[in-house]
C-alpha cells in the first residue's frame, strides 16, 4: 500500500522544553535527509532503524534548531510506515518553522487522527484500540486511564473476537449441514445452539451493562448541588474546587444561574453544577435560575442535596426531598460546626438517602462524601484485574444490536423455524460485533471517528 507522506506537530502547540514534529510515509527518510545534518555538518545518508541521531535542522544553509531525531522503519513503527520524529526545542515558532520546512520538502499536513488512522488501516491496531488511544489522551482520572490502557492492550478486542469465533462456528456448521444433510445432521441442534447462545447472550449483556460505569469513568459523574438559598452550596463548590470560584454572600439568591466546573475527588471526576437556591420567588431572573436548577437535577447522575443544619426544615426542603426521592442522591447536613436544629437521623428518615454531616466552612466531612460517591457508583472501589469495560457509545450500540440478533435466533428456535433462518441473524450478530473492532464498518464512519482525534495523533 503506497501512501503519501504526512507531517504534524505531535506535542502541544505551546512554549515548552521539547516539541516533536512527526513525519510518516514512504518519503519520510528522504525528507529527513534533505533537512538534517549531523553534528559534524555531514548529511545523514545511512541510518539504522530505532536509533537516535543528534544534529541540526537546516533550511538551505540556515541553521534552524539543534535536534535529536528518531528513525523508525516500517512496519515497526506506530503507523507501520517509515517514520521520523524530530525532537526539537518546544517553542511555537521553532516547531512551526520545522513543520513548514518538512512540508516544503514533499510531505503534507496530516489531518486530525491520521497517524492513528494509518495504524488502523495497516493492521497495527483495531478500531476499538484506536478509540482507546483517544480515551487515554483525554483521561481525567486514574480510573479512566486504567480503563483506556486495558482497552488499548486489547481486552475488549479479545473478548469480541472470542464471541465472533463462536458465532462463526455455528454459522459454518448450519451451512455445512444444509449443504450436506446426508452426512451432517441437524437433529436436536436447536437445543444445543440455544445453550451456546445463552452464554453469548450473557457475555454481551455484561458488556452492555458495563457501559454505565464506563461512561461515568471516562466522562465523569454529572453532579448537581441542590438546596435552598444560603445553605452553603457555593461554599461547598469552592471547597471542592480548592479556589474561590463561586460568589459567596449572606444574601439569599446570590447564585442566579448554573455554574459548571470539573472536579477530581479522590480520583473520581465530577462534572459539578452549582445551582440557584430552590425557593418560591417573584424575582423573574431568580425564577429562571430555579427552573434551570431543577432541569439540571433531572438530567444529573448524582444530586448532592445541601441542608442547613442550623435551620429547621421548611416547605422548600420538602419540595426538594420529594424531587430527589427517585434520584441517586446524597444529603449533606452542612454547618455542622453550628448548633444543629435538624438531626442526621431525621433527615435520613425523610429522604431515604445517606446523610453526611459536613462543614464547608471548616472543610470537614468531605472525605466521607468521597467514599459515599465511590460506594454509590463503583461499589466502594474499582478493580481492573479482569474487568472489561465499554466506555464508547458507538461500541455499546453495536453490542446492543448484536444482542438483539442473538435473541432473534433464540426466538426462531423457539418458534420452530428452519435452520437457515438461524444463519441470517447469526451473521448479523457476527457483523455487528465486527463493527466494534472495525472489521465491518464503512469508510465514512472510519473517517468520522478519526476526525475527532487531536492533531499529530
Amino acid at each position: 500500500m503506497r501512501t503519501d507522506t504526512i507531517a504534524a506537530i505531535a506535542t502541544g502547540l505551546s512554549d515548552s522544553g521539547i516539541g516533536i514534529v512527526r513525519v510518516s510515509g514512504e518519503d519520510a527518510f528522504f525528507v529527513l535527509c534533505r533537512i538534517f545534518r549531523k553534528k559534524n555538518g555531514e548529511k545523514l545518508e545511512t541510518f539504522t532503524s530505532h536509533h537516535a541521531y543528534y544534529g541540526f535542522i537546516y533550511d538551505g544553509e540556515e541553521k534552524i534548531d539543534e535536534v535529536l531525531v528518531l528513525v523508525m522503519k516500517g512496519p515497526h513503527s506506530y503507523t507501520a510506515e517509515d517514520t521520523v520524529e524530530i525532537n526539537c526545542h518546544g517553542g511555537i515558532m521553532v516547531m512551526r518553522r520545522i513543520l513548514e520546512l518538512v512540508i516544503r520538502q514533499g510531505a503534507r499536513a496530516a489531518e486530525p487522527g491520521e497517524f492513528t488512522k494509518r495504524a488502523f488501516l495497516h493492521g497495527r491496531m483495531d478500531l476499538a484500540q484506536a478509540e482507546a488511544v483517544m480515551d487515554l489522551i483525554h483521561a481525567q482520572n486514574d480510573y479512566a486511564m486504567k480503563a483506556s490502557v486495558r482497552q488499548l492492550s486489547g481486552s475488549v478486542s479479545k473478548k469480541i473476537r472470542e464471541l465472533r469465533e463462536k458465532i462463526l462456528y455455528s454459522i459454518a456448521f448450519i451451512e455445512s449441514a444444509l449443504d450436506d444433510p446426508e452426512h451432517i445432521s441437524l437433529d436436536g441442534y436447536g437445543e444445543r445452539l440455544t445453550e451456546e447462545l445463552m452464554e453469548i447472550e450473557k457475555e454481551l449483556q455484561r458488556l452492555v451493562d458495563s457501559f454505565s460505569n464506563g461512561r461515568i469513568i471516562s466522562e465523569g459523574i454529572k453532579t448537581v448541588i441542590l438546596g435552598k438559598p444560603n445553605v452553603g452550596k457555593s461554599s461547598l463548590m469552592n471547597v471542592l474546587l480548592g479556589e474561590e470560584r463561586a460568589i459567596v454572600t449572606n444574601i439569599a439568591g446570590t447564585t442566579r444561574d448554573t455554574l459548571e466546573e470539573k472536579i477530581s475527588l479522590g480520583g473520581v471526576t465530577l462534572n459539578v453544577i452549582d445551582t440557584a437556591g430552590i425557593r418560591d420567588t417573584k424575582d423573574v431572573v431568580e425564577q429562571i435560575g430555579v427552573d434551570r436548577a431543577k432541569q439540571a437535577a433531572l438530567d444529573a447522575d448524582l444530586v448532592i442535596y445541601v441542608v442547613d443544619g442550623s435551620a429547621v426544615l421548611d416547605e422548600n426542603d420538602r419540595e426538594i426531598i420529594a424531587f430527589i426521592r427517585d434520584k441517586k442522591a446524597v444529603v449533606l447536613l452542612n454547618k455542622s460546626d453550628l448548633e444543629i436544629k435538624v438531626s442526621a437521623e431525621e433527615l435520613e428518615k425523610k429522604t431515604g438517602k445517606k446523610v453526611i454531616p459536613v462543614s464547608a466552612k471548616e472543610e470537614q466531612g468531605l472525605d466521607v462524601l468521597e467514599e459515599e460517591i465511590k460506594r454509590s457508583f463503583y461499589g466502594g472501589e474499582l478493580k481492573f484485574n479482569d474487568e472489561i469495560m465499554i466506555t464508547n457509545v458507538r461500541q455499546k450500540t453495536a453490542l446492543e444490536e448484536a444482542l438483539t440478533s442473538i435473541r432473534m435466533v433464540k426466538k426462531s428456535i423457539g418458534d420452530g423455524l428452519p435452520e437457515d433462518f438461524f444463519s441470517i441473524d447469526l451473521m448479523d450478530a457476527y457483523e455487528r460485533l465486527g463493527a466494534v473492532i472495525g472489521e465491518s464498518v464503512e469508510d465514512d464512519l472510519v473517517n468520522e471517528i478519526f476526525s475527532q482525534f487531536c492533531m499529530g495523533k
